[in-house]
């Protein structure tokens, strides 16, 4: 299983192609999928990771509006990606405009799958994370975190 860590800074070419940092270009050799994520970013993952959140996605029951609206969200907005010679995949238009990607994007490890973030966007949410960092805590700590 992949493990993705780190906050990497990469810039979006007119043709909507974005590189992969070196790192985690051997993590996609089988194939990848870019899809819409939560808080207007996207998430890429691996396709064996892909493969299990599918399966997770489609046990749930279709009878109930949340997992019917998140299945929606992730499995329409998916496309597969492959990564070209030079380690970038391409963002299909509309994507981008989901997650408002500019020029510069952020490319976000979490754990089992990436972000990418409109750069303005990704400091303005991590600026409130930071704000609100004791509160956080304190849930995660009910979690058992």
């Amino acid at each position: 299983m992949a493990i993705f860590i780190g906050e990497y800074h990469h810039t979006l070419d007119d043709k909507g192609r974005l590189a992969i940092p070196k790192k985690y270009q051997a993590q996609f050799k089988k194939g990848a999928v870019v899809t819409r994520g939560i808080d207007q970013c996207l998430f890429l993952f691996p396709a064996d990771s892909w493969k299990q959140l599918a399966e997770k996605l489609s046990a749930l029951p279709i009878s109930q509006s949340n997992p019917r609206a998140f299945a929606r969200l992730m499995f329409g907005g998916a496309m597969d990606a492959e990564l070209d010679g030079n380690g970038r995949i391409v963002l299909p238009e509309y994507l981008r405009q989901y997650a408002k990607l500019n020029k510069q994007v952020v490319v976000a490890g979490l754990y089992s799958r990436i972000e990418l973030w409109d750069e303005e966007a990704w400091e303005q949410y991590k600026l409130q994370a930071e704000t609100n960092s004791v509160d956080i805590a304190e849930q995660m700590r009910e979690l058992g975190v």
